[in-house]
């Protein structure tokens, strides 16, 4: 029997963090740079690829939020609406990367305008799931995010390398 190899439509990765503080806009002559931070939660980076749709959307949001990959403070795994944890949005097109001979390419990623569009609502529908849910509202955690298409610094303190990757 061949191996069928499912072309994924979005690939996550998903990392604990203490504390993350990213760079959104570099300073420029007298204006600072703009940076956004959460506390402890998850950094959740994505990139999505071509013939990915929003009718993806609701399962990516609702697989993120409830699997359980963050630690409470006696070690049990529970989601991050449980935690309840702030969420850091991170755009990074370099996940669609491929290797070929000493190069990358990444002509399996979604167009600019695309990309922006699937992004922009994932970030919406996170923004809902935790205004939703009166755990974390009561927990005052929020969901902050990059900008698509540009270059950020990142600045991430994590409680142990306990990073996922998971493609919808």
């Amino acid at each position: 029997m061949a191996d069928s190899v499912r072309t994924p439509q979005a690939r996550t990765l998903l990392q604990q963090c203490l504390r993350a503080r990213l760079q959104v806009r570099p300073a420029e002559g007298d204006v600072e740079a703009e940076w956004v931070e959460v506390q402890r939660g998850l950094v959740i980076y994505v990139c999505f690829f071509k013939g990915a749709d929003k009718e993806l959307l609701p399962k990516m949001v609702n697989t993120l939020l409830n699997v359980k990959l963050s630690e409470t403070e006696n070690g049990q795994r529970v989601s991050i609406l449980d935690l309840p944890g702030n969420i850091l949005i991170i755009p990074q097109a370099t996940l669609g990367g491929r290797v070929k001979g000493r190069s990358m390419q990444y002509h399996l990623n979604s167009g600019k305008e695309e990309g922006l569009e699937l992004y922009s609502q994932f970030v919406s529908l996170c923004e809902k799931e935790l205004a939703g849910n009166s755990k974390c509202v009561e927990a005052g955690v929020a969901v902050k995010h990059g900008t698509y298409g540009n270059r950020q610094v990142l600045k991430l303190d994590t409680n142990g390398p306990y990073t996922h990757i998971i493609e919808f």
